[in-house]
């Protein structure tokens, strides 16, 4: 339970601001950053240069995350409310062709004769020109969040790259400062490399700036209770000891075997692979300072840094569903269902733990939205 911590933690966004503020932020001090390392001299003041640097690097990631899923679910709310525009603008233009092409006599049949007809055209017809202007707006929105989402792709590159060859030098200069050996060349004497570090600020910069043009969209904030994330019965609740005595700061579902453990919501997958004795552990990170740990799955499906849907599949536990043959005898016989597999989920909130029954919809107590 250490490690799950230790990872919560280390995974914890470095500022919980919004993402246009955190990328500017993050720019101005990468900017500085790379001014003090290009004029440092001596070791220590090289070393504290590439430390900044290293940090201004982690806090633009950070940044980059967040804005990504923004845009990520602001897009696909956008592209469904572009498809059902679409579809009103296909029956409205649908019905117009068909009174343009239907016979004189068939128009008599309207209640009020031929005159109501025109009218119900020329009300369509007032009313196509709107729904394609609001469509055209919807469009104009999706293709910001698409250029965004490119520039912030892109920017998380280069940003990843950057961090690894930073904190390769900056573990190199420590080495030599500590064994008193050779000291590695400045870094502040490439000019390349300090062109690269101002380049990714402007990068920032760009983001920033483009994710403060965004489209307004609805409430960031998650709407208790979340649909738990497979359906099952609760064994042990928040704080409960299990059999060796370990008090736990989560709850464990059982659940039936092979069942799907799905997203609760939309959000960045920060961990996904195994851990300890935990088998597969995934983290999800649904906003800003909030981590939902889901812990023994024999197999994940995203990789660390992919943005998922609410409701999309993450995983899915182990055991085995007993086979057709094994079912009817089982039928026949009154013998025991398969056995069942556990589930723990723990969600944090800023680091610390807290009683996922106030997030989750599960069959004891009430959530914290049912309680408001």
């Amino acid at each position: 339970m250490r490690a799950i911590a230790l990872l919560i933690l280390l995974a914890l966004p470095a500022q919980a601001q919004d993402a246009a503020r955190s990328a500017r932020i993050a720019a101005a001090d990468l900017g500085r950053a790379a001014e003090t390392l290009r004029v440092a001299e001596g070791a220590s003041a090289r070393l504290r240069a590439l430390t900044a640097v290293v940090r201004a690097q982690e806090a633009g990631l950070a940044a980059l995350r967040d804005g990504l899923r923004q845009a990520a679910t602001r897009e696909d709310a956008l592209s469904a409310d572009l498809a059902a525009r679409e579809v009103e603008i296909g029956r409205l233009v649908a019905a117009l062709q068909a009174m343009e092409h239907a016979p004189v006599p068939l128009l008599l049949l309207h209640p009020s004769g031929a005159v109501g007809t025109a009218r119900a055209s020329m009300t369509l017809e007032g009313l196509a020109p709107q729904m394609e202007v609001q469509a055209a707006a919807l469009r104009a929105d999706l293709d910001v969040l698409r250029r965004l989402r490119t520039l912030e792709t892109a920017a998380a590159d280069a940003l990843g790259g950057g961090v690894v060859a930073v904190q390769a030098a900056r573990a190199a200069l420590s080495e030599a400062v500590a064994e008193r050996t050779d000291l590695p060349a400045p870094m502040g004497a490439d000019d390349a490399q300090i062109a690269a570090l101002v380049s990714l600020a402007d990068t920032l910069t760009a983001f920033a700036n483009g994710l403060g043009g965004l489209p307004p969209g609805p409430d960031d904030d998650l709407v208790l209770p979340l649909p738990a994330p497979a359906a099952g019965t609760v064994l042990r609740s928040f704080g409960d000891r299990d059999a060796a005595g370990i008090s736990r700061p989560g709850l464990v579902l059982t659940v039936a075997p092979e069942s799907q453990i799905a997203a609760p919501a939309a959000g960045t997958i920060r961990h996904a692979g195994p851990l300890l004795d935990y088998k597969n552990v995934i983290v999800l990170e649904p906003r800003p300072g909030t981590l939902m740990v889901f812990a023994g799955l024999a197999e994940v499906y995203h990789p660390a840094g992919t943005i998922v849907e609410a409701g999309a599949s993450l995983g899915r536990v182990g055991g085995r569903l007993p086979g057709p043959v094994d079912f009817l005898r089982q039928t026949v016989t009154g013998g025991g269902a398969s056995p069942p597999e556990t589930l723990y989920i723990e969600v944090r909130e800023d680091g610390s733990p807290v009683d996922p029954a106030e997030y989750f919809a599960t069959d004891q107590g009430r959530s914290r939205g049912e309680q408001e």
